[in-house]
């Protein structure tokens, strides 16, 4: 019988051919001779190896796989591509058909030896966090098996040199390879102020991990799942209103949405990131680029700038008349709390886009657009930029500005919807009296934050090397543990509660202070639980970490010989979240002034039942991530109670806030100070990097 950390071992050194030892224990996979290219036949290589651990693969007779095998073993892999969504789909739908997990590990283990990598990867990944026999499966991060879509090309040469050293002189200290934080650009780009955001290994792997998750394509009882259009909104919505953040916190302007298709992308991007499993280097975008008609066989892919105008026009025209239209020609009202998910699966162009002919393949296609637009017409034979890899797109500039566009399009629609009433934003008998923040040697009500390091072992990435730890130590944003501390009276009987916890920035641009209007755009939820609310006084606490928002910081940096520690234990949905060293924007040296907003809601209207669910070990980050195998945990619509208009007379949040709810003034002060790899609890620090 297959067990996990044979499957596990399948994702181990995607280049190198699969007969070479896997996994931590060293798994070496004898394939069938059927299921090998010919120069390895019948030569027993398998054996060669002596490992202790070997697996006899169990032939099977294999599905038709013609369609996932027309991509090569060396070209780039996109989701946003729709032939690969396409490739990818198919693989997902016959790995999650296979009747038992013998057959898996057979099937996925012919697929990994024959196939394009980064396509296996992501297909049977997204088959592990969905089968019924492989749940509690601890996937790494992908930054393990493909760390070249994370640092700079320059560190493997080091890396390898470090492999290779190890393996001569058994028992010598690796030592950690620096990725500096200015190693894509210099402050002389204003852009550069907010890399450390957009560089983050943790942000890209939540981009990356919550694609896996909610996929493109697929059978459609992996793609449909609960409110996963509204979640394609809000999760972007977030990211974008965070992106805005942090963009004050360093005195730039708040993002342009990117709607003007023809005119130049002031912006440019130069990633410095190499390919390893194509061997090429990722391309770059030179500022003021201009989109071009896309034509690339290659690719299966020709579509015109005029198409993602065309339905750019015509989303606009669905929001403003409140209705789409499906593909046998009914009309779907938008003027609901669902019409935002409907809405989501159009943009996103997922398979439940009720219209992908009239509506078209907004969201992915632009990401192409961009992506490509080095080499419209594979005139150089390029493959596309960082903006074509879900693991990669956040990296660059104008993600942010596609992405407002995307996020201008729901605004508009929530613009149609009737703002909320006083009856459906009041809690009567609750009244929030004040809050506190308290954070680790730190005054009352300020958030500190600083520069920390920590490392990424390279190991499971580091094909035809010697094995041994190898890790590269990132320079990361991160905050002190903080608590926050809600005094709440309840007028009634005891009763259930949900607590919700937003900051947004005070000022804009020039210093002046926000209008309600413009301030709850920029809410970034913090935190959202349900608390039990006795009668009179009640004192609410609580922790950072405990946040229904994030990962544990131990997801994103964590040490391969203790990945299985029971506190790490079912990854799966768990990966899918926010990571917890960026739940605080940066702020400021002087102290950034904040807005930190808590509403007590009643449970009894947010409430969602599930007749009969079982709680698992993995109910963290719900919040962009939802529930597994159940209902988004919360009836309420995506960022309530900021998600619509405000009612009329409200100018301000003075203006908005009723007796349940309460605002408190808070800074965030930075320190450029940088703590070494565990030392997030302390104050000692060393030299502070460039940026500051």
């Amino acid at each position: 019988m297959a067990n996990k950390n044979r499957l596990l071992a399948l994702l181990d050194r995607p280049n190198e051919p699969l007969f070479i030892p896997k996994g931590d224990d060293q798994i070496t996979f004898n394939l069938p001779d059927d299921y090998l290219e010919d120069r390895y036949k019948n030569t027993n290589i398998s054996n060669r190896w002596g490992s202790k651990n070997q697996v006899n693969l169990k032939p099977i007779t294999l599905p038709n796989l013609d369609l996932p095998m027309q991509l090569g073993k060396t070209e780039q892999f996109s989701t946003f591509v729709p032939y690969h969504q396409q490739m990818a789909g198919r693989l997902i739908e016959i790995l999650m058909g296979l009747r038992n997990l013998d057959d898996l590990e057979s099937c996925a283990a012919f697929c990994r030896q024959n196939m394009n990598p980064q396509l296996f990867n992501y297909a049977f990944s997204v088959t592990l966090l969905h089968r019924e026999d492989t749940k509690g499966i601890d996937i790494p991060p992908l930054c393990e098996f493909f760390p070249d879509k994370f640092m700079a090309g320059s560190v493997f040469g080091k890396a390898r040199q470090e492999a290779n050293l190890n393996d001569v002189v058994p028992g010598i200290d690796s030592d950690p390879i620096e990725i500096p934080m200015d190693y894509t650009a210099s402050d002389l780009d204003e852009e550069h102020r907010v890399a450390y955001f957009r560089e983050d290994l943790g942000i890209n792997l939540h981009h990356w991990h919550w694609h896996l998750v909610y996929p493109f394509n697929g059978p459609r009882a992996v793609v449909d799942k609960d409110r996963r259009g509204e979640l394609f909104y809000f999760m972007h919505q977030q990211l974008v209103g965070r992106y805005n953040f942090e963009r004050l916190c360093n005195k730039l302007a708040r993002v342009e949405k990117f709607t003007a298709l023809r005119e130049p992308i002031p912006e440019g991007y130069f990633p410095k990131l190499d390919s390893l499993s194509s061997s090429r280097v990722w391309p770059a975008r030179t500022p003021n680029t201009i989109l071009k008609d896309i034509n690339r066989e290659v690719d299966r892919l020709v579509f015109d700038i005029q198409d993602l105008e065309r339905w750019r026009d015509r989303l606009y025209e669905a929001v403003s008349t409140g209705q789409v239209v499906n593909e046998q020609g009914q009309t779907m009202n938008l003027l609901n709390d669902n019409g935002v998910n409907i809405l989501g699966n159009i943009l996103e162009a997922s398979i439940l886009s009720p219209n992908r002919n009239l509506y078209g393949d907004t969201h992915n296609l632009g990401h192409v657009a961009i992506a490509l637009s080095h080499d419209p017409n594979f005139k150089h034979l390029e493959t596309f930029g960082v903006m074509g890899d879900s693991a990669t797109a956040m990296r660059d500039p104008i993600f942010y500005r596609w992405h407002a566009f995307i996020d201008d399009v729901f605004q508009k629609h929530k613009q149609t919807l009737a703002p909320y009433t006083t009856q459906q934003l009041e809690f009567s008998g609750m009244r929030v009296t004040s809050i506190e923040v308290n954070s680790m040697n730190s005054p009352k009500n300020q958030f500190s934050t600083f520069w920390q390091q920590n490392d990424v072992n390279l190991s499971r990435g580091m094909d035809f090397a010697p094995r041994g730890n190898v890790f590269a130590r990132f320079t990361h944003l991160q905050h002190r543990p903080f608590e926050i501390k809600i005094q709440v009276a309840n007028n009634g009987q005891a009763r259930q509660g949900t607590v919700r916890i937003f900051l947004a920035p005070t000022m804009d641009e020039r210093g002046v202070p926000f209008l309600f209007n413009d301030q709850r755009r920029l809410m970034i939820e913090l935190d959202r639980f349900v608390h039990n609310f006795q009668p009179k006084n009640n004192t609410v606490t609580r922790r950072s970490n405990q946040s229904s928002l994030i990962i544990p910081f131990e997801r994103t940096f964590r040490d391969l010989n203790v990945a299985n520690n029971a506190n790490l234990a079912e990854f799966n949905y768990c990966g899918c979240g926010w990571p917890e060293h960026m739940l605080i924007p940066k702020g400021t040296p002087e102290g950034f002034p904040c807005t930190l907003f808590v509403m007590v809601s009643n449970y009894a209207e947010d409430r969602v039942d599930v007749p009969n669910r079982q709680p698992t070990s993995c109910e963290g980050a719900m919040i962009f991530c939802g529930m597994k195998d159940s209902r988004y945990p919360d009836k309420r619509p995506m960022g309530y109670p900021f998600d619509r208009l405000p009612r009329t007379g409200v100018d301000t949040m003075r203006d908005f806030l009723l007796p349940n709810m309460f605002t408190q003034d808070v800074v965030i002060r930075f320190s450029s100070i940088v703590e070494p790899p565990g030392g997030r609890q302390g104050n000692r620090g060393a030299a502070p990097p460039k940026r500051n």
